[in-house]
């Protein structure tokens, strides 16, 4: 299926309808050949029909499409149709109103494939790389039930509120990550460019330095000899571990489970894949889909192995008769908090709003503790980047207040 979905091409047509008036438009299909059968039955008689001469989705310089469109959209689309605009229309206002060409191709595609009789569930799901399984089924259970429009605003809101983790939990990582690089920067050019200057002074004293100032100018030569090989050994090994990360399921697994137990930084994500844990879960269960079934999506859905591992477990728990908060309670991954909360909502059977809480508590932990540790890295980067730099500036003064000591 998704194979299928990822040959899709958009296509531009012109024919004649049954009162022999020209038309034209665009429509996505796998080859011109299906193109023109869905105009036939549409009652569309195809005098041309040829492939854009762009793709679809980007390329030429054209921006891409990010999760952020895609939240977006599910919210304009929500607006639109609750205000009584009808499916198809609310695809016209809401592609042709979007700053993003390849986003406005995406909605009009999906648009067509509307009007050519396919529902919005299979529509969306030709299009895997934007709309994933669990925004597909979420659509297809909104359709089946009759509360499409509901329905969109909670997948809305779920994007919505999943996008603005993920941001916090990469500004929590790329903050330490530009201090490591800034500092390296530092260093080099320090090393290269200005320590040597030094090292030519210092060969005149006549003396032996001081064992920090020697340590310096002897790292200094290092970095002056054999400069290439260590950016070049710095951009293999950040090289190495970008493939790794695309290729290794394996290698991802690891990183996984190594994130949980950094300090500090553990603890951000794990409130973050609980929050997300919580968001999914509820987001299924208002849908009206099974909890056997929901436990797939979300275990999709939760970004780290070792929540995936435990929501998996659980689902063949559940499948077998045990209560979710029993099954949560053995897989030790959940906070007792979120366990009893649960064990409410099932009791009460207000399930969804329970893990909505839940996840807005644990969203709002992300938020204050990025915020706070954001607050604590810039002394800390200062700290570093004064320990360094004033740490070479003084190895380089010490000859010379010996030197002054003497004279």
């Amino acid at each position: 299926m998704a194979e299928a979905a990822l040959k899709q091409n958009m296509f531009q047509w012109e024919g004649t309808d049954r009162s022999g008036k020209r038309v034209k438009g665009e429509m996505s299909g796998a080859s011109d050949a299906l193109v023109k059968a869905q105009l036939r039955r549409q009652g569309i008689n195809p005098l041309k029909v040829r492939k854009k001469a762009k793709s679809l989705f980007g390329g030429g310089g054209r921006k891409k499409i990010t999760p952020k469109d895609i939240a977006v959209f599910s919210r304009q689309l929500a607006t639109m149709m609750s205000s009584g605009v009808p499916l198809v229309q609310s695809f016209e206002i809401v592609g042709r109103g979007h700053e993003n060409p390849a986003m406005q191709d995406l909605i009009l595609s999906i648009k067509a494939d509307v009007e050519a009789g396919s529902n919005l569930a299979d529509a969306l799901g030709r299009h895997p790389l934007y709309f994933d399984d669990l925004y597909v089924s979420l659509v297809r259970a909104g359709e089946a039930a009759g509360i499409l429009e509901s329905l969109l605003h909670k997948i809305a809101t779920y994007k919505e509120k999943t996008e603005a983790i993920k941001a916090k939990i990469k500004k929590a990582l790329t903050y330490p990550l530009a201090v490591i690089v800034v500092a390296f920067v530092v260093t080099a050019i320090l090393m290269i460019f200005v320590i040597p200057q030094f090292s030519d002074l210092f060969q005149g004293f006549g003396a032996d330095l001081p064992a920090m100032t020697q340590f310096v100018v002897n790292l200094s030569d290092a970095f002056v000899a054999y400069w290439y090989l260590i950016f070049g050994g710095v951009g293999a090994a950040i090289w190495a571990f970008t493939e790794a990360k695309k290729r290794s399921k394996a290698f991802n697994h690891g990183l996984q489970r190594l994130a949980l137990k950094m300090p500090i930084f553990g603890d951000i994500i794990r409130k973050a894949t609980i929050a997300r844990f919580a968001r999914t879960l509820s987001t299924m269960f208002a849908a009206g889909v099974p909890l056997v079934e929901a436990m797939d999506s979300v275990a999709g859905a939760s970004g780290n192995i070792v929540y995936y591992e435990g929501t998996m477990k659980m689902r063949d728990d559940i499948a077998t008769g045990v209560q979710l908060q029993s099954s949560m309670r053995e897989t030790n991954l959940f906070p007792n908090m979120m366990v009893q909360m649960v064990a409410i909502g099932e009791e009460s059977g207000a399930l969804d709003s329970m893990l909505a809480k839940v996840a807005d508590f644990y969203e709002e932990e992300v938020d204050n503790a990025v915020d706070n540790m954001s607050s604590l890295m810039e002394p800390l980067v200062m700290s570093i980047l004064g320990v360094l730099i004033g740490g070479m500036v003084v190895a380089m003064y010490l000859p010379i207040f010996k030197m002054g000591s003497v004279v």
